[in-house]
């Protein structure tokens, strides 16, 4: 298969992209990597798939993998996404482009409509055009907003977002079930729990807490540790998009129009979550951090951040059921690989 994998460079599309690779399949990556968060360790990325030096607007053959080719692009340019369409004719894309961060888009908003909304019409345009029905995209936990009804359901109405960021996953959905319903294209959203891992994006906690605590700052503890998170390790994230690109969305011939399930349609289109399905306390996490690094945080306790949720609990029945998807790695193992990766590349010494 030839897929199309946006957001290449960043943490979940580079790992998204070397399964496939491994595993036989033709990609085409696209990134604009931007500066939100140091560049240095998406060109690092990049290299670990055999891509150096990208240049903007061309085509970097891959020297590690055959099969892969990467275009530094923005999803947000119209004309030369068509281009890459028309040129390499996909038979699926995962778009996981995307300007990431709930505190972020509190100061910027505007980028994230530029590229969450936008870039994503792009995609949607580009299938259209050029004839690809599989497509499936990042969506995230945070549509589920103002919902403290656990563990949080595809089935629940997400209506009550609390951050930019949320409002244009919420967007993306509904844009691809639109695009379902018009035009057959066969659409999956994907609504991420707090993936970690080698590799991890430096603005997330894990490498927050761990930067810290290896250099002898303080945490930031928001809501005084009163939190808990799905983690859900980075492996269990990629076999779980592996499993809906291979089998892309069906209509639901039973959908009830008069009472309609948010996550499936007539149209081919469907939402899963994809989580860990257990959630551990914030506290547990930090813990389980102290332990691997060997060195104990000082915390400094912090009220609650505007846009930031309590609790993430992922219901992921609708996908064990529909593609035998079961994550499988303890907390303990990935903070594990997590932290040997970290010193790794930073050079940390034990």
């Amino acid at each position: 298969m030839k897929i199309l994998v946006t957001g290449s460079a960043g943490f979940i599309g580079f790992h998204l992209s070397k399964a496939l690779l491994e595993r036989g399949d033709e990609v085409v990556g696209i990134d604009n990597i931007n500066d939100y968060y140091d560049v240095n360790l998406k060109y690092a990325r990049l290299e670990n798939l055999g891509i150096s030096a990208p240049k903007e607007g061309e085509k970097a053959q891959g020297e590690k993998y055959k099969k892969f080719t990467f275009i530094q692009m923005d999803i947000s340019d119209t004309q030369a996404m068509y281009k890459c369409f028309k040129e390499e004719k996909f038979d699926a894309v995962c778009n996981l482009a995307a300007q990431a961060g709930v505190r972020y888009s509190l100061e910027n908003p505007h980028t994230y409509i530029q590229s969450n909304v936008l870039g994503f019409m792009n995609v949607l345009e580009g299938c259209r055009q050029y004839d690809v029905d599989n497509l499936c995209y990042a969506s995230s936990s945070s549509i589920y907003g103002l919902n403290t009804s656990q563990p949080f359901k595809t089935s629940d109405h997400t209506d009550h977002q609390i951050s930019i960021y949320a409002a244009t996953k919420k967007s993306n959905e509904m844009m691809a079930h639109t695009y379902a319903h018009l035009y057959g294209i066969r659409t999956t959203g994907l609504r991420f729990f707090t993936v970690y891992g080698p590799w991890g994006r430096p603005d997330m906690a894990p490498m927050l807490f761990a930067d810290a605590i290896s250099n002898d700052r303080a945490i930031k503890v928001f809501n005084h540790g009163k939190m808990s998170r799905d983690f859900t390790y980075i492996d269990d994230i990629v076999d779980g998009i592996i499993k809906v690109i291979d089998n892309p969305a069906k209509p639901n011939l039973a959908f009830d129009t008069a009472n309609p399930n948010p996550a499936s349609s007539l149209a081919p289109y469907r939402l899963y979550n994809i989580g860990n399905n257990a959630p551990l306390s914030l506290m547990h996490f930090i813990e389980t951090l102290e332990e691997t690094l060997g060195k104990k945080a000082e915390k400094n306790y912090m009220d609650m951040q505007d846009g930031d949720v309590v609790s993430t609990y992922a219901d992921v029945s609708d996908l064990m059921r529909d593609f035998n998807y079961k994550p499988s790695t303890p907390l303990k193992e990935g903070v594990e690989a997590f932290v040997a990766w970290y010193k790794k590349y930073y050079k940390i010494k034990s």
